[in-house]
């Protein structure tokens, strides 16, 4: 009796836990508002992202991450799919299931040299449609330590 109890507060736990993602991730119209205030859904279901949030961290998406592996991500039917941006490369198309998004086309990218801090379109095209979105690229930090700059450990701040 002990383990049936066990197993359904599990069941129903994860459930609860599942159903929490998955609400947290919608990008319908919040309950409550007005119909207009919410762009119109897709008519067929298409849609392209930058990078995933993960437990850790829910601020990845649309963001280029410095240092870091980035990935487009994109639902798009039909043939040939092809992500394209004025800041972006993109190698390594992979098709999906993807953990954490509902997509089924996936690209490694490169943020192009140069490229200055700012927001910059990302577009997926396939099957005669195209689907937007935009990201943001942050400034970068500051790499190397200036010249004559103090460095901890090295005893220059030895008083």
């Amino acid at each position: 009796m002990r383990k049936t109890v066990f197993f359904v507060a599990a069941a129903v736990f994860g459930a609860t836990a599942l159903a929490g993602t998955a609400m947290a991730q919608s990008t319908g119209p919040t309950p409550g508002t007005s119909p207009t205030a919410a762009p119109a859904p897709s008519t067929t279901g298409g849609m392209v992202q930058l990078n995933v949030n993960t437990a850790i961290n829910q601020t990845l998406v649309n963001k280029y991450v410095r240092d870091a592996p980035n990935v487009a991500l994109a639902k798009c039917e039909g043939p040939s799919p092809t992500f394209s941006s004025p800041a972006l490369t993109f190698t390594n198309y992979t098709p999906g299931p993807f953990m954490g998004v509902d997509a089924n086309i996936s690209a490694d990218t490169e943020l192009k040299p140069g490229t200055a801090a700012g927001t910059y379109p990302l577009t997926v095209t396939c099957g005669g449609q195209t689907y937007r979105t935009q990201f943001t690229v942050s400034a970068a930090q500051v790499a190397k330590v200036p010249s004559g700059a103090a460095k901890a450990g090295d005893g220059s701040m030895a008083g």
